[in-house]
């Protein structure tokens, strides 16, 4: 069976890690997605759970952040802001001040 190259971008600092992790199973990286592969041909499925949360698990995590940040505002005594004011608040810590 004839041989062919493949070319797989990730981060640097990811390839040096998996590089390092294949060193310690004792084999080489190429190797590991060799093993991969053909894993995914054999069964015809990812090897792994590739999932998303629900909307319903990110509507509930995105309300628990806001109900964290009223609180915190309350504790500080900002919890009465206007609009503008919130706006004006965003406005200046994009400039830095």
């Amino acid at each position: 069976m004839g041989q062919t190259a493949m070319t797989i971008r990730m981060d640097s600092d990811l390839k040096v890690q998996f590089d390092a992790l294949c060193v310690e199973f004792g084999m080489s990286a190429n190797t590991a997605f060799n093993i991969f592969a053909r894993t995914v041909v054999r069964n015809r499925k990812i090897p792994f759970i590739i999932e998303a949360p629900s909307k319903e698990e990110v509507l509930a995590r995105g309300r628990a952040a806001i109900d964290e940040l009223r609180r915190i505002a309350s504790e500080n005594g900002l919890s009465g802001m206007t609009l503008e004011e919130i706006n004006e608040e965003i406005r200046l810590a994009r400039e830095g001040k």
